[in-house]
């Protein structure tokens, strides 16, 4: 059996139907049991059963933020789901994080909304206007990602080469290899996030982009690798064009993290128009390619 053949087969093991419902399964338990104690631990903190006044956070105040847990591990399901569709396109991988990304954005409106204050002026509380920034940004990011969706079905099919047969293979390896690496981010950002917050009493630390900071970090690597192997596979101008646009615009997502406010959610719609944009001008090249 070749390398290829191996990588192939070992691929399929890893990633297959019956492990993908397996994940699947369990993720959904854990989200709905993590809700549930969630949820109850809101109940007993409102109704004066616990006290947990001295950790400070805003997740334990209102029921609405109860649907943050839930979210999260949806949110560690798609980086799952992003692993094992990297090997298919440079497109549908991008695609993917667009969708993760916006569910940060929705995650993040669940602890928004217990905080906005109808009493005051609205344009003058920080987070009456942050909650609007990310209503009116989650509708703008819902809209370009329908787009660059609609945008991806009108790539041309491509037939399987054998160069392209390799590169597949070189992906699917790139696939297992970061698979355990997930976890370890995984398992190490809980664990820092856990040490700060109880060193500090405030569970709000950094909450909204724990993992996903250093996952996005992570994708920027991959793709840089990704663009160096295609090299091997493709001399076309624009298709290394485009693989470079994504990796910017995966770059404006990472920028997000690092910003608040309007920044923030200016950022992730830059991310994902500059894809857009990019993707549409791929289309146009190749479609005149097509002609001549």
């Amino acid at each position: 059996m070749s390398l290829k053949d191996k990588i192939e087969y070992s691929f399929s093991e890893v990633f297959s139907d019956g492990v993908l419902k397996t994940v699947e399964k369990y993720i959904l338990y854990l989200a709905s049991v993590g809700f549930i104690i969630h949820l109850s631990i809101i109940f007993l903190q409102n109704y004066g059963f616990l006290d947990l006044s001295n950790l400070n956070s805003k997740l334990l105040s209102n029921p609405i933020s109860a649907l943050y847990t839930p979210f999260s591990f949806i949110l560690i399901y798609e980086a799952y789901l992003l692993i094992f569709y990297i090997p298919r396109s440079f497109t549908t991988a991008i695609g993917k994080q667009f969708e993760i990304i916006s569910l940060i954005v929705i995650r993040k409106i669940f602890g928004d909304i217990p905080l906005i204050d109808l009493d005051s002026n609205w344009f003058e509380n920080q987070y009456n206007l942050q909650l609007l920034y990310d209503l009116v940004g989650i509708i703008i990011i819902f809209f370009l990602i329908f787009l660059f969706r609609r945008a991806k079905e009108d790539l041309p099919v491509k037939p399987v080469s054998e160069k392209l047969d390799r590169f597949i293979a070189s992906k699917k390896l790139l696939s297992m290899i970061l698979l355990p690496v997930l976890i370890v981010i995984c398992v190490l950002s809980f664990y820092n996030w856990l040490s700060t917050a109880l060193i500090s009493n405030s569970f709000d630390q950094n909450l909204n982009y724990l993992f996903f900071n250093d996952f996005f970090t992570l994708l920027i690597l991959v793709d840089v690798f990704i663009l160096l192997i295609s090299f091997q596979y493709t001399e076309r101008y624009s298709q290394l064009i485009r693989n470079t646009g994504f990796i910017i615009s995966t770059i404006l997502l990472r920028l997000s993290f690092s910003a608040s406010g309007l920044t923030s959610v200016l950022l992730i719609i830059s991310g994902i128009l500059f894809g857009l944009l990019i993707l549409l001008i791929y289309n146009a090249m190749e479609r005149e390619r097509a002609k001549g």
